[in-house]
Formats: C-alpha cells, sequence, structure tokens
C-alpha cells in the first residue's frame, strides 16, 4: 500500500476553551500564524511528506473551515469533511463517523499540532506487522505536557493520558496509524476519547510504538500558540532569506 492510497484524519472540532476569546468566533484551525491559517501550515506540510487524501473531522465552526480549505485543491490535495453534527462527539466519535471516509488503514493528527514526520517511512514500518495501530511517541519527561507512555526496548507498555505514573517518560506524538478494525471498539451510543481506545489497543498489545526525536509544536495553550508562532515566523524568515540569494 503507498502512502497516496492512505487518508489523514483530521481532527479540528473541538472547542479550545483554553485560548479563551481567540477562539470564540473563529475556529482553532483558522489561528493566523505567520502570515496564515494554522490549517494551511498544516495541509502544506502533509503534501510535501506526499500525503494525498486528507479528511479533516469538524464539529465547532467547521463550516468555516470548510470554507476556507475547499477541497484542497490549493494545497495539492484530496480533501473531504466529516461533520460532528448538533453535539460533539469527541475524538474517537469523530473518527469513528468518519469511517466510511477513511478506508481500511488510515493516519489520525490533531488539528492543532504540528508534527514533523516521515509518514511513508513508518508506513511501511507498520506494514511489516499485525497490529491494529502504531502510535508515534517522544521522549517527553513532562516538558511539552504530561508524560503518559511507558515505552522501554522499543515497545508500548502501557498508555494513560488520564492517569499517567511517574515511570512514563514519553509522549503520545500526536500521529497514529489504524487498521479500520480498531474503530470497532469504540462505542457507538455517545461521545468517546480516542485515549480510551489507545489504552485498550496498548494493553491488549495490539499497537506498536516508533520513537520520534523531533518535537512537535501545538496551539492548544497560549503558551503552545505562542512558541508555535514564533517557530514559523523564524521558519519564515529563513526561506524568505534563500529566495533572496
Amino acid at each position: 500500500m503507498d502512502l497516496a492510497e492512505v487518508a489523514v484524519a483530521i481532527l479540528a472540532g473541538g472547542l479550545s476553551r483554553r485560548l479563551g476569546p481567540a477562539t470564540a468566533r473563529v475556529p482553532k484551525a483558522l489561528i493566523e500564524l505567520a502570515g496564515r491559517p494554522f490549517i494551511d501550515h498544516q495541509l502544506q506540510r502533509l503534501h510535501r511528506q506526499g500525503v494525498q487524501r486528507v479528511v479533516l473531522c469538524v464539529g465547532h465552526l467547521g463550516e468555516q473551515i470548510e470554507r476556507h480549505v475547499g477541497d484542497g485543491a490549493a494545497h495539492g490535495l484530496e480533501v473531504r469533511y466529516s461533520h460532528d453534527g448538533d453535539r460533539l462527539l469527541g475524538t474517537a466519535g469523530a473518527l469513528r463517523r468518519a469511517a466510511p471516509l477513511l478506508g481500511e488503514l488510515f493516519w489520525v493528527t490533531y488539528g492543532d499540532t504540528l508534527l514533523d514526520l516521515d509518514y511513508r517511512g513508518l508506513l511501511a514500518e507498520f506494514l511489516r506487522t499485525n497490529a491494529l495501530g502504531l502510535m508515534t511517541v517522544l521522549g517527553n519527561e513532562n516538558r511539552w505536557d504530561r508524560s503518559n507512555v511507558l515505552f522501554l526496548g522499543g515497545k508500548l507498555l502501557r498508555y494513560d493520558k488520564a492517569s499517567p505514573t511517574p515511570d512514563m517518560t514519553h509522549i503520545d506524538y500526536g500521529a497514529t496509524l489504524l487498521r479500520d478494525r480498531a474503530l470497532e471498539r469504540i462505542p457507538s451510543d455517545g461521545p468517546s476519547d480516542l485515549a480510551d481506545l489507545y489504552r485498550t489497543l496498548v494493553s491488549e498489545g495490539s499497537m506498536v510504538g516508533v520513537e520520534i526525536t523531533r518535537r512537535f509544536y501545538e496551539i492548544g495553550s497560549p503558551a503552545g500558540l505562542a512558541e508555535t508562532e514564533a517557530f514559523l515566523e523564524a521558519e519564515r524568515g529563513r526561506t524568505q532569506a534563500r529566495a533572496n540569494t
């Protein structure tokens, strides 16, 4: 299976309460950073990595995201949409609703996170296994958020976002590969969280882990937003400098 066949589901339906007034009328994905809405930076990176199919799972102010991104052609992508509907479904519920658009194997990532990944290489590694999922993890030591993964000897031993333990020094990096069979574990009768699904898959040995060494950036908090903007502004400066030489 080639990367071009594998959709990337971006979960962008949350209420963004931690950002306060900044997202009262504009969804988090459309906050402008370094001269462009954040979602543009995400889609640009996915295209550079060889991704061709994206499914945006939207909820809060999702119609604004759909109007801005459209069919994705401006980014060299095919973009489709899955809407939560009248009530927010949570990360797992939104993914289950999007299942008809995703195919038998797909990536899951978040609408507030900027990642640096070799999607093609990770896909090839995963296809050599029979696992239901692949979780990317980062050595964290509680630096960027609370560590929630016990990863030793190249193996995922435990994942618990709600009740992390002191021996957990890694964190879920924010990109996961899932087979469609994994979605059968998600309840169909209300909102649900992907953290619960991941905890179950890890505990039963159905998910493999791969360590990433490059840090992520996130805009889910005011501090993260400021740090991400500084990173993107620096990146834009370097790009402009190269163009002027």
